[in-house]
């Protein structure tokens, strides 16, 4: 693995949106993005498009093939859900800019 992959991430963000310091302070560190990099190569494709499909013999099939617990798998998920819906609240946002600047 490539040092620095947590500022790579930093760098995709927005500049309004990016935090201040490092990621770290965000409880993002290099293991915990493994972690979730194993969990989520432990997915099917299918699993990865549509997380929703997710049940309790799933979730145990993904953490036996990623070396982590269930309790990972779900706090991956609750990441998951918790990103998804500020995204969506960005994207609200910057359709009530791009109305303003016309």
């Amino acid at each position: 693995r490539r040092p620095g992959v947590l500022d790579q991430l930093k760098q995709l963000l927005p500049g309004w949106l990016r935090p201040q310091g490092p990621l770290e302070q965000l409880g993002l560190d290099e293991r915990k993005i493994r972690r979730m990099e194993a969990i989520i190569n432990s997915m099917t494709p299918q699993e990865r498009r549509h997380p929703e499909i997710l049940n309790a013999s799933r979730k145990r099939r993904i953490a036996r093939g990623s070396g982590t617990t269930v309790q990972e798998v779900n706090e991956l998920l609750r990441y998951y859900r918790q990103v998804k819906a500020m995204m969506e609240q960005v994207a609200k946002w910057e359709g009530k800019f791009r109305g303003l600047s016309k």
